[in-house]
């Protein structure tokens, strides 16, 4: 059988060359590392990310919506509701309707929530810590750099 040889021109020398196939393949080995650590306590790594910034958006009382949880964690509405779906029939979050519009939903965690966020969020912590050594120093120089690409919508 022939080959074919695609004629696309690329402006990268290579594909390790290129920003975006360099980023899929550094967050493709992060998250493999961090599934691996969440499974331990029975979440994926969607799952952490919403309860814990369930979590992190209430720890003042302060009541937040489905939709600001999920700009927050730059998610998509749907499928944000279905997990805090997931994590409401779990037990880890409650889901309360305010009285004057039935169709907004104010996540909360629960008691179990909690406590699952206390044993979660040192496995992830501890995994980031040993992914990113290498960058030793530059650390700090990488986390303003991903801030910058964060876009604030």
């Amino acid at each position: 059988m022939k080959q074919v040889a695609w004629k696309t021109i690329s402006h990268f020398e290579g594909p390790e060359q290129s920003p975006g196939f360099l980023l899929w393949q550094v967050s493709t080995q992060w998250r493999r590392h961090i599934e691996s650590a969440l499974a331990t306590v029975g979440l994926t790594h969607s799952q952490f990310v919403l309860l814990a910034s369930v979590g992190w958006l209430t720890r003042n009382d302060h009541n937040i919506t489905q939709v600001e949880l999920a700009r927050h964690c730059k998610t998509d509405i749907t499928m944000t509701s279905q997990v805090l779906r997931t994590l409401e029939k779990k037990g880890y979050i409650r889901r309360h309707q305010h009285k004057n519009n039935e169709r907004s939903k104010f996540p909360s965690l629960t008691t179990n929530g909690a406590k699952l966020i206390e044993r979660a969020l040192p496995l992830v912590e501890t995994v980031d810590r040993e992914f990113f050594k290498t960058l030793k120093q530059d650390i700090q120089v990488y986390v303003e750099l991903l801030q910058k690409l964060v876009s604030p919508s």
